[in-house]
């Protein structure tokens, strides 16, 4: 196989984290330097990071199972998915219930070789 078509991917699925707020993270690293992204990630201040760079760690690790080196890695592809709602309900007064819906997402992270 030949070494530019070679990809690295890592799946990250049913994380108690909201798509949206995930993918306003994962913006901020598509297309950069495997290395830079990791530094970027652990100083961002917002809680999806600590997921995302596990991910990209793993991304990471799966490339090196591949022969490609981490130093030519840039992410090709990171983006969020929907998973399915927790369904929970709040009571309120008088009986009623309230509902609240606690998002989950699948995050995806790509690498491949610089050329």
């Amino acid at each position: 196989m030949n070494q530019n078509n070679l990809e690295s991917k890592a799946v990250g699925r049913y994380l108690r984290l909201s798509p949206n707020k995930t993918r306003r993270v994962l913006d901020q690293i598509k297309g950069k330097d495997y290395q830079e992204a990791l530094m970027i990630l652990q100083f961002m201040p917002y809680k999806p990071c600590k997921m995302i760079r596990k991910i990209l760690k793993s991304a990471g690790s799966n490339a090196n199972n591949l022969n490609m080196n981490q130093d030519n890695l840039i992410i090709n592809k990171a983006f969020a998915n929907e998973g399915p709602k927790l369904k929970r309900f709040q009571p309120r007064a008088q009986g009623r219930a309230f509902p609240i819906h606690k998002p989950t997402c699948h995050i995806t992270i790509t690498l491949i070789n610089k050329t």
